[in-house]
């Protein structure tokens, strides 16, 4: 059963309804107790007794063609089992969108140019023995003969027309060219009383979960490959494992146990395939017995895709009394050395480039590029960010260009209900970007005058070297991948009973990768039915038992499992008042239709429901260390319907801890291609003396229109203006505008001019 409409009744007969049972409860998670108590197994927790282990080679190289793998040592090491090569891949490639990854790379492959590695990453072989000491031993032993080639790093040399080509079967590295035009911004710049140019980089950034990429795989007893691993799609693993295995789809099973947190970095393939390919390779040679894969944390950073460097070039314009007529803007990703989830993340930031104003002239030239810098995918925020910043950045320049409080400026140009976005069409209803803007800046001392908002003065501390700004940035994200493709969710629910129902079971696929999302399942499976949260058995994230969720990503679970949940809910009650015992509704939700951009002019119908924050940052700078102190974060979000208020709290205050990681310390550097910021020794994340000394939220309940329960999407929003917020409040206590980031205290000492 398929349904695209509501399922639920209007806002307004909402709010005469009776008070919610479980639905805005701060209900404990449900697997609270597990993870504190250390019950909870992670997929390296998984050890059978007869298990092998696995090792990967990586390359090392950022590009090289692989002329001979020379396996006659490591073969001898005692305790090797097997070592796999490219030659034993059935189909040798993957993809998330386009297949254009070898599984591993090597001679002997089928498929062209997979010989040749193109990061770092790229994996060549795969050992196999009976303990992690053997697999060592014999990875060192193994002899590689490449042949290194010309190396790529730097996005705008990459797209030249004699550049060195990643994929050598392609007429350019350029792999994706997104197009928006809107009005005419030429003559618009005509008419502007201030133009403001200026060119921004965004930074790569580590996802630096918890749990390194790990995880089990077995072939059981009906001859199904079985990998039990975190991901964010359990489908998507499994369709990929079936891919480049040549196996039907029944033939792979895919297992999510508790998941190390996520953050888009498991979206795409790490060991899910390999594991795979290793207990295929097994079975057939009549060694029935799990094979396991932990990665280290220099595995994990090398092996993994990154969040996307980008460069800005950005040209905005606005009249004497502070309405945007013209943006324009040029924006080149650095994709890596493979397409990933590129495309998707360059819509987004194409579209949130312009920000949530209503501007009637823009003009948009987005590029997605292939280099030899390790693949970039999937990043919490998925092009938000970046699209963000230029915007944020773009706004602050014109208001102080024309003397007018930042504030007050983006009110008179911020979405209404029925805005046109640069897309060419009417953002959807549910726009409450002006609610989340006003709460942010009442809160954060900004007073709202007859004439217009006025920003707060700022307290200066004792030290004369330590100065205090206070920064704000707005934005809004997009629910799902949407820009064409058809969002869905399927949920079956189980009832059982006799007079009354008594118990139901849940099955879906939707991942817990640390958000409280099957918390939020049973919530809505037992408000659903009136049922005590007690009450409601989960049976989650098992291909062979669940459909196809998609994936915990791009801030859709929520809105789209509570929907799908909804829908199953009502179908198995039918089937209960029809006598069924037990009662089993079935139920795929459908989200409507969206459409791609147009190659020509970019107009489509991008997305179906958005989340809207708003965000004032309180900052100390150093101006003698150049350290920048985060004081105090005011975020202001609109989540639709809170399900579980402390979770959405949770979401708020991580998202701004990563975020703060992103803006101010995360430096990932790498030297022609290779990686040298490896440990987390290195590459620095936020310590608990990093992060701000108060994170305040401020969550707003104004119902998305078709959202369950009026719920919006909102883990990545807190995350979307961080980043201009935080520059716009160094920017305010130094007076020195920095145009990229992470402001490191190195980096805020040469804006100061002190190195």
């Amino acid at each position: 059963m398929e349904q695209n409409l509501p399922l639920e009744a209007s806002p307004s007969d909402r709010e005469n309804a009776p008070g919610f049972q479980t639905v805005g409860s701060s209900l404990p998670r449900v697997d609270a107790l597990a993870k504190v108590t250390g019950k909870a197994r992670y997929p390296g927790d998984f050890h059978f007794a007869d298990q092998l282990t696995m090792k990967v080679l990586f390359a090392h190289r950022a590009h090289a063609i692989v002329l001979a793998i020379h396996l006659e040592e490591a073969l001898a090491v005692p305790g090797v089992v097997m070592i796999l090569t490219a030659k034993d891949v059935p189909n040798n490639e993957y993809g998330l969108g386009v297949a254009d990854q070898p599984v591993l790379c090597g001679p002997g492959s089928s498929k062209p140019f997979a010989d040749r590695v193109r990061f770092e990453g790229d994996q060549v072989a795969l050992v196999i023995a009976e303990n992690e000491r053997a697999a060592v031993q014999a990875l060192k032993a193994i002899r590689v003969d490449y042949e290194d080639l010309p190396v790529v790093t730097d996005v705008e040399e990459a797209m030249l027309e004699d550049a060195v080509r990643v994929h050598p079967e392609l007429e350019s590295n350029i792999f994706h060219h997104n197009i928006v035009r809107l009005g005419d911004v030429e003559a618009a710049f005509s008419r502007c009383a201030v133009i403001c140019e200026r060119e921004y980089h965004t930074p790569v950034q580590e996802h630096a979960f918890l749990q390194p990429e790990s995880g089990a795989a077995y072939v059981d007893k009906d001859g199904v490959i079985t990998v039990i691993v975190a991901g964010q799609w359990a489908h998507e693993d499994q369709e990929q494992i079936a891919h480049a295995l040549q196996i039907p789809l029944e033939k792979v099973r895919v297992i999510y146990p508790a998941i190390g947190g996520a953050f888009g970095g498991r979206e795409d393939m790490s060991v899910q395939i390999i594991l795979a390919l290793a207990a295929q390779k097994l079975h057939a040679a009549g060694i029935d017995r799990p094979v396991r894969i932990v990665w280290s944390r220099e595995e994990s950073i090398i092996g993994h895709h990154k969040r996307h460097y980008y460069l800005l070039r950005a040209k905005w314009g606005a009249d004497a009394d502070g309405k945007i007529l013209a943006a324009q803007c040029v924006m080149i990703a650095d994709g890596g050395a493979y397409v990933y989830t590129s495309p998707k993340v360059l819509g987004n930031s194409t579209l949130l480039a312009s920000g949530p104003y209503d501007i009637p002239n823009v003009s948009i030239d987005a590029y997605a590029v292939y280099t030899n810098n390790i693949p970039a995918g999937a990043f919490r925020g998925f092009g938000g960010p970046q699209g963000a910043f230029v915007a944020e950045m773009q706004v602050d320049a014109l208001a102080e260009a024309l003397g007018m409080d930042p504030v007050e400026f983006r009110m008179r140009n911020l979405f209404k209900e029925g805005s046109i976005q640069s897309m060419g069409q009417a953002i959807p209803k549910g726009v409450s970007i002006r609610e989340v803007v006003r709460a942010c800046a009442l809160e954060a001392g900004w007073r709202e005058e007859t004439d217009g908002w006025r920003r707060p003065e700022v307290e200066q501390g004792t030290d004369p070297a330590v100065r205090r700004g206070l920064g704000f940035a707005c934005g809004y994200k997009n629910v799902g991948f949407s820009f064409g493709y058809q969002e869905n969710c399927a949920a079956k629910v189980v009832l059982f009973g006799d007079t009354e129902v008594e118990k139901a079971q849940l099955f879906h696929a939707g991942a817990e990768v640390g958000q409280g999302a099957h918390t939020v399942f049973a919530q809505f499976t037992a408000e659903a039915l009136g049922l005590a949260i007690e009450k409601i058995e989960l049976c989650l994230s098992d291909t062979a038992i669940s459909g196809n969720s998609g994936s915990v990503s791009a801030s859709r679970m929520t809105f789209m499992a509570g929907n799908s949940i909804l829908g199953a809910v009502k179908a198995a009650l039918e089937r209960w008042e029809a006598g069924d015992r037990p009662a089993v509704g079935d139920f795929t939700y459908l989200a409507p239709k969206t459409s791609a951009l147009d190659k020509k002019d970019g107009h489509c119908y991008p997305n179906f429901a958005y989340g809207y924050v708003a965000e004032a940052v309180q900052a100390d700078v150093n101006t003698l260390t150049g350290e920048v102190r985060l004081r105090k974060v005011i975020c202001a979000d609109d989540v639709g319907k809170a399900i579980n208020p402390t979770l959405v709290e949770g979401q708020i205050e991580g998202a701004v801890v990563q975020a703060a990681g992103y803006t101010l310390m995360e430096n990932f550097i790498t030297v022609n291609g290779i990686t040298r910021t490896k440990e987390l020794s290195t590459y620095m994340i936020p310590t608990a003396v990093d992060i701000p000394d108060q994170v305040q939220s401020i969550i707003l309940e104004i119902p998305d229109p078709i959202g369950p329960y009026g719920a919006r999407g909102m883990g990545e929003m807190p995350y979307i203006p961080f980043a201009p917020a935080v520059v716009d409040a160094v920017n305010q206590a130094t007076g020195v505008h920095f145009y990229r980031f992470p402001l490191t205290a190195e980096a805020v000492l040469r804006g100061l001019g002190k190195i």
